[in-house]
């Protein structure tokens, strides 16, 4: 009797490929885009928040707007939306490259500007991530 054994072999292959190319990758599960750190302060050092609060007087000047961000598995944007009560102020668009990615965007505060400000850290599509309230006093 004759045995046909590369016919057991390509089915065998065959039948491996499709469950390889079916199974999910292990190690790489999706991770939601998240915000791990967020603030506002008064400078960035070596891409580290300093001196962050949530009050700030009149004469601060430019206040900055620092967030970690974790889970992008590609390149993508996110915005930083300052809004000084309910009006924008400024809209800034930034690159995040990696998985865990720290970046920030500033603005200048005038020093009439007293009240209440905000801003909105947005994913792709304008998904609201997080809001970082702060106030401006006299």
């Amino acid at each position: 009797m004759k045995r046909s054994y590369p016919f057991l072999c390509y089915g065998f292959t065959l039948l491996l490929g499709f469950f390889f190319l079916t199974s999910p990758v292990y190690g790489e599960e999706i991770i939601p885009l998240t915000v791990k750190d967020a603030a506002i302060c008064l400078d960035v050092v070596d891409r580290t928040c300093v001196d962050a609060n949530d009050v700030f007087p009149s004469d601060v000047g430019r206040l900055y707007c620092f967030s970690r961000i974790f889970g992008a598995g590609e390149n993508i944007q996110i915005t930083h939306v300052w809004y000084f009560g309910d009006i924008e102020r400024a809209r800034v668009a930034l690159d995040v490259r990696s998985v865990n990615f720290r970046t920030y965007s500033s603005k200048m505060i005038q020093p009439h500007e007293i009240g209440a400000w905000h801003v909105d850290i947005l994913g792709p599509g304008g998904k609201l991530l997080q809001t970082l309230p702060f106030d401006i006093v006299h």
